[in-house]
């Protein structure tokens, strides 16, 4: 079988539903689709042991925050490739801020324990069952997220700054 989006797609719709497989799209000629947290193990373990996949190599997985969607302020993105089809896939998962829980990949990935630990760090995104969820770039005793848009960019008691220079 040839690794198309097309293709890909449907074998996983065939195999875990449209209700599992959303809103696919290739914005950038990667497939990218969203799934449920319940799903996510097992529909990144079925394209790791897919033969005719072969989508093996955790690229990238990180934390976002959309904070005016409702129940979705959070998402956690996995980008996968398949080295020996160059093939490469995108799955999102959206959280409600208020249940910020994933499942661990660290059985699969060992990359996944640093990639976790960091969005764990910066978002707050806690990865059920991680082996050391601790924090990895910013000190232990931090009591925020920094990466979460519920701050200003800038100082707003500074008066050295006039926002027309910067083109607001």
């Amino acid at each position: 079988m040839e690794l198309t989006n097309e293709n890909v797609l449907g074998l996983l719709i065939d195999n875990f539903g449209e209700d599992h497989i959303r809103d696919a799209y290739d914005p950038d000629g990667i497939m990218t689709f969203f799934t449920d947290r319940d799903t996510i193990v097992p529909l990144i373990q079925y394209l790791y042991d897919e033969e005719s996949l072969q989508i093996r190599f955790l690229t990238t997985m990180c934390g976002i925050h959309y904070p005016d969607q409702k129940e979705k302020e959070l998402c956690v993105m996995y980008q996968l490739h398949s080295l020996r089809h160059n093939y490469r896939v995108r799955i999102k998962v959206y959280l409600s801020a208020a249940d910020p829980v994933m499942p661990t990949l660290t059985h699969l990935y060992a990359t996944a324990n640093w990639m976790e630990r960091e969005t764990f760090d910066f978002y707050g995104i806690i990865f059920n069952g991680h082996p050391n969820l601790t924090r990895i770039l910013n000190v232990e005793d931090m009591e925020y997220h920094p990466m979460l848009k519920q701050y200003p960019l800038e100082d707003q008691t500074r008066e050295d700054k006039i926002d027309t220079f910067f083109g607001r």
